[in-house]
């Protein structure tokens, strides 16, 4: 039993790498990384689709606002690839099979 949810752990916390994290050829991208960094390694976007303003509280209790995009490229392989940049940063990476 405690051997399957071993198993069980380690298939989840790899499937979370696997998901902060985009191969675009040779290079990696990852959460934190800058827009410029990501347009440096994957190239230009599909399309690029600015969503709004986010507010967010530093570390200190500051309060700001930062802008939120959502760059998409694909199909790669049959797969679109969703990557959301809030204030010039890397926050997520969301996969979708295409139709």
């Amino acid at each position: 039993m405690k051997a399957l949810i071993l198993i069980l752990a380690l298939g989840l916390s790899t499937s979370l790498v696997a998901a902060s994290t985009l191969r675009c050829g040779s290079a990696l991208v990852s959460r934190d990384d800058s827009a410029a960094e990501v347009l440096d390694k994957c190239g230009e976007p599909r399309s690029r689709d600015f969503l709004g303003y986010r507010e967010v509280v530093d570390y200190y209790g500051f309060r700001s606002e930062v802008a939120v995009e959502e760059w998409t490229y694909g199909p790669r392989n049959g797969m679109y690839h969703f990557l959301r940049f809030e204030g010039n940063r890397l926050d997520s990476i969301d996969s979708e099979r295409g139709n």
